[in-house]
């Protein structure tokens, strides 16, 4: 069986690309920890989805990104956007600053958090209350932007990950020069600057028709030519730096555990939190060895199961705040093959094709590509 890719924090995942960055910016105490090209204004350009392996398999496709080298970096665990999100615009790794994945057990609301459907009255800063990187720089006299669909601004992930920073709102993605307008004009507010630009066509494309279909493939042509454009207008003191946040994998439909179906899986397990890719189960206390165990069993060498303990011991985390603790799964249920644990009690992840999270190259690698 195959190991899980572990992340390198703290030297080559997305949480060292902003400290990287901030260095060069002046803020006190930031290491480059990344060994980025120093520059006194940078863009980072998100691309919601662009796995390292999936760039490499459809060069073709997107000619700019490919043509940029193939350094890479990984995301954190769980491989997905809000934790990726909130390691980027933190500079902390999960187990630090809390968002511990597509979902998770929010313990003062004793109920599953779900990122992208926050719930009333749970206030973004409160569930990831550290400064983001961006806080930090604006201390320092650094000019921040983020460039993002305009329905994310003040929303619950946007306020726990990314505040901070002037909010350029984009009202129409499809117009791909009116971000460029906002990028060249954020990037140019002062002496030292940093924007941040958000693309999601491509993560979108991605879960309904899977990597490699026409749609996926039409719209990583469009993030090649955001990019391109990008460069093209920045001015030649302005870094352009380009990540993804995770990869992806199709999840054939016969590879799928629909754990309705094997109840006994489901025996002493309270909350059922995650994405397909990487369950978090909470359990009833004391039961978290006898769940994992009955899980292996079931799953054998399709999936990597851990305890809490064992996940942290491993590293897939980084350190662990214990106060953010009871927010991990007691048991994780990682994918190792092109499988998803799946419930019929959340529909709406059975119509994916698309999907990531858990530890494997494919989910983990993304580029890092500067010019």
């Amino acid at each position: 069986m195959r190991l899980p890719l572990v992340p390198s924090y703290g030297t080559g995942t997305l949480a060292d690309l902003l400290p990287s960055l901030a260095a060069h910016l002046g803020l006190p105490d930031a290491t480059d920890r990344l060994g980025v090209p120093a520059a006194d204004r940078y863009l980072v350009l998100l691309i919601d989805g662009l796995g390292a392996e999936q760039l490499r398999a459809y060069a073709d496709r997107a000619p700019y990104l490919a043509g940029l080298g193939e350094r890479t970096i990984t995301s954190g665990v769980p491989s997905t956007t809000a934790t990726s999100i909130t390691s980027l615009g933190t500079g902390l790794a999960p187990g630090v600053h809390g968002v511990a994945g597509y979902s998770f057990w929010y313990p003062p609301i004793r109920d599953v958090l779900t990122t992208l459907r926050w719930p009333s009255g749970v206030s973004g800063e409160d569930v990831q209350p550290q400064l983001t990187a961006f806080e930090r720089l604006h201390r320092a006299g650094v000019v921040c932007g983020t460039i993002a669909p305009a329905s994310f601004a003040g929303s619950g992930l946007t306020t726990a990950a990314l505040r901070g920073p002037r909010f350029w709102p984009v009202t129409n993605e499809a117009d791909l020069g009116r971000r460029v307008e906002q990028a060249t004009a954020s990037a140019g507010f002062g002496d030292r600057t940093l924007t941040y630009c958000y693309e999601r066509g491509l993560d979108h494309a991605g879960h309904p028709y899977g990597v490699g279909s026409p749609e996926w493939l039409a719209a990583l042509g469009r993030a090649d030519e955001l990019a391109q454009r990008l460069r093209d207008a920045l001015d030649d003191s302005v870094r352009l730096v380009i990540t993804g946040d995770h990869g992806m994998v199709n999840v054939p439909a016969d590879a799928r555990l629909v754990v309705e179906d094997v109840p006994d899986l489901l025996r002493d397990v309270t909350a059922f939190a995650g994405e397909g890719r990487l369950r978090q189960l909470k359990v009833a206390d004391g039961t978290a060895d006898a769940v994992a165990s009955r899980w292996r069993g079931m799953l054998g060498e399709r999936a990597w199961v851990r305890t809490r303990d064992e996940a942290v011991a491993e590293g897939w985390f980084g350190e662990l705040a214990p106060r953010f603790a009871a927010r991990f799964g007691d048991v994780l249920v990682a994918m190792a093959d092109d499988g998803a644990v799946m419930s019929r009690k959340l529909p709406r992840e059975l119509t994916l094709v698309g999907m990531h999270g858990s530890l494997t190259s494919a989910e983990m690698v993304v580029p890092l590509l500067v010019h």
